[in-house]
């Protein structure tokens, strides 16, 4: 018996195997799995990681800083990094291995549903993805690691379940992505940045789904436990602030300013008015619905620029505005590699 590929060739549109460039060979044996963990995602989940870790380290105030202040800023973010990626490359690999037979009918362009990438191919890359989460969030001592293995499980529920449910969808992707943001520092005590992005993550996943015309649609009872459950991670994210800190009003701390909180609205704001026009301009439809999700990756990126600036943490700020850039570079030069990798310019008709 013959081992079964793990890349089967592209039919059409791609030259015989002697006349390709090594290059080229190497660049269309990637392309399957670049779009299999969705990297042009990875920044997002990378920005929320690195946040933390420059603001707990900028903050005095923040309960768990101390370990952060005393380890090496380049082996944390590294470590972050890591841990983001590989959870967020979990997800995706997983996202498809699952729904690998839906997508053959819905989305046979996907990679394991197309047949580049074999089912076995998919299950040992989530595997590898796992152990470089859990590798990374070593930097970040045992709870660290414990707090990586909890999200790991809930991407796995989320994936196997939660997402064909979309009000619980909705809630279950916004608590993950809430809870990425505490891994480095779980003693977290300023949490509008966490609430925030719990909230533009809840408000995007449904937009997505609405705009994209996803099934099934969402009733009017399913809208009343999105807002009633987003409610309840609200007061728990927020009540992490104590009485004794907030000094400066209701749930502000008196150790950060009321300014911390403006170039997040504006970035927020931007943000709206940019959905809004593309939505107008383009339309309902899966394809403006991958656009407002793409460009809301970058949003995460931005807000905690805006918040590390606002509260007057500059050098910080620099490194979370050099993320977005690479981020928002990544993401183009990515989508120019996916053309010529699947579709190379010599051999297009």
């Amino acid at each position: 018996m013959g081992v079964r590929p793990i890349f089967l060739p592209v039919i059409q549109n791609v030259p015989r195997p002697g006349t390709m460039p090594p290059m080229d060979r190497v660049l269309q044996g990637i392309a399957p799995i670049l779009r299999l963990t969705r990297v042009t995602a990875a920044f997002a989940a990378v920005a929320n990681v690195w946040f933390t870790v420059l603001w707990s380290r900028a903050e005095s105030h923040e309960p768990g800083g101390q370990f952060l202040r005393i380890q090496p800023l380049v082996l944390l973010l590294a470590g972050a990094t890591a841990t983001a990626v590989g959870l967020l490359a979990l997800g995706m690999c997983l996202n498809d291995l699952l729904d690998r037979r839906r997508d053959r009918v819905l989305r046979p362009d996907r990679p394991i549903a197309s047949g580049l990438v074999s089912p076995e191919a998919a299950a040992n890359l989530a595997a590898a993805t796992l152990a470089l989460a859990v590798f990374g969030s070593t930097v970040f001592g045992t709870r660290g690691v414990v707090w990586t293995l909890a999200i790991a499980a809930g991407i796995v529920f989320f994936n196997a379940a939660a997402k064909f449910i979309p009000a619980l969808g909705f809630l279950l992707f916004g608590a993950i992505t809430t809870a990425h943001m505490f891994l480095p520092n779980p003693d977290l005590r300023f949490t509008w940045p966490q609430w925030l992005v719990l909230t533009q993550t809840i408000v995007v996943a449904a937009i997505v789904h609405v705009v994209g015309r996803r099934t099934p649609r969402v009733s009017g009872r399913a809208w009343g436990v999105v807002l009633a459950g987003w409610a309840v991670m609200s007061a728990v994210v927020l009540a992490r602030m104590s009485p004794s800190e907030t000094a400066g009003g209701w749930f502000w701390p008196g150790w950060v300013g009321y300014r911390a909180a403006l170039y997040p609205a504006i970035v927020t704001v931007v943000f709206m008015l940019f959905a809004w026009r593309k939505l107008t301009i383009n339309g309902p439809g899966p394809r403006t619905a991958d656009k407002l999700g793409r460009y809301a990756g970058l949003l995460v990126s931005l807000n905690g620029c805006a918040w590390l600036l606002g509260a007057g943490h500059r050098d910080e700020a620099v490194i979370m505005a050099g993320l977005a850039f690479t981020g928002l570079l990544g993401m183009l030069v990515l989508r120019e590699l996916y053309g010529l990798m699947e579709q190379p310019i010599g051999y297009r008709q």
